[in-house]
């Protein structure tokens, strides 16, 4: 009857399941045991777990900062605040300085560096001095990785199909690369890619990292359904589909980092889906740069 049979897809489905399922196990395996030898507790009482309180006001205060503070509108206001220590007259100094070359690539700099301070910096300041655990704890080796390659080729490759779909649709188009003059130069493109791709590892080492690995030893595999809130919700200024997509995007990405103990499987999805888009984007609007600098 085909892949996509009733009884076939109730397979995977229940495989799926599975998966959860042992996770979650994994999570509590020895769970009490080791909470206790590790925090002189005494056996039997119950304690409160205060690693994801205090993960999640993280959390929430660092997507309230990178929102406020990411767009242009804040770098104009830090411009002015700086050259109103200055300069006598802070707005012409401002206005000089917009009409620089590479300004507009600037301010691309200045959204991809409150993406690293609010999704790496602070989080790992709080994993160092807060909680007082080791960093690779929270997905940065490369743990079972080598295992679980194919899943992640798996999730990419219909992505990746469903990418030039799209691209012909014009608010996909339009809407890709973020940075407008990627089409200037060879220089804009790859400056641009840059910051674009590596802020893709700061959001996988926040969602991925920072959040499930803190709140799986309290939640077990319900991590990842509390990781997928704020995830979809970082998505909601962007096409409809993408935002959609955020949830099962992020639901996959979840088990696979809880599965494999490591973030970089989902920042290779993340960053050659990206890669794709703006190129595709490219070719249908305004093609490849054709010049090594503007």
């Amino acid at each position: 009857m085909g892949i996509f049979s009733y009884n076939s897809t109730m397979k995977l489905f229940t495989n799926f399941l599975e998966v959860l399922q042992s996770i979650h196990e994994q999570s509590f395996l020895n769970k009490d045991v080791k909470d206790a030898n590790s925090q002189n507790l005494q056996p039997g009482r119950i304690y409160w777990d205060k690693r994801p309180a205090i993960v999640l006001m993280v959390v929430a205060l660092c997507i309230l900062l990178l929102h406020y503070l990411k767009f242009n509108t804040a770098f104009y206001a830090t411009l002015n605040l700086w050259f109103s220590q200055v300069s006598d007259n802070p707005a012409a100094k401002v206005m000089e300085l917009r009409r620089q070359t590479f300004f507009p690539l600037v301010t691309q700099a200045w959204w991809g560096f409150w993406h690293l301070i609010t999704f790496v910096l602070i989080p790992v300041l709080t994993i160092k001095y807060i909680l007082k655990e080791p960093l690779k704890n929270y997905g940065l080796g490369v743990g079972r990785l080598r295992e679980h390659i194919k899943w992640y080729v798996l999730l990419a490759a219909p992505i990746l199909s469903f990418v030039v779909i799209v691209s012909f649709r014009d608010d996909f188009s339009n809407h890709y690369p973020f940075y407008k003059l990627a089409h200037r130069s060879w220089f804009d493109l790859i400056a641009w890619e840059i910051v674009y791709l590596l802020q893709f590892i700061c959001v996988e080492f926040f969602f991925r990292g920072f959040i499930i690995q803190a709140c799986r030893p309290a939640f077990g595999v319900n991590a990842i359904f509390v990781m997928i809130v704020p995830y979809m919700m970082i998505h909601l200024s962007k096409p409809w589909l993408e935002a959609s997509g955020a949830i099962f995007f992020g639901l996959f990405l979840g088990v696979l980092a809880l599965h494999t103990r490591s973030i970089w499987g989902g920042v290779a999805v993340h960053v050659s889906i990206a890669l794709s888009m703006d190129i595709a984007a490219l070719l249908q609007t305004k093609g490849l740069p054709q010049h090594l600098f503007p």
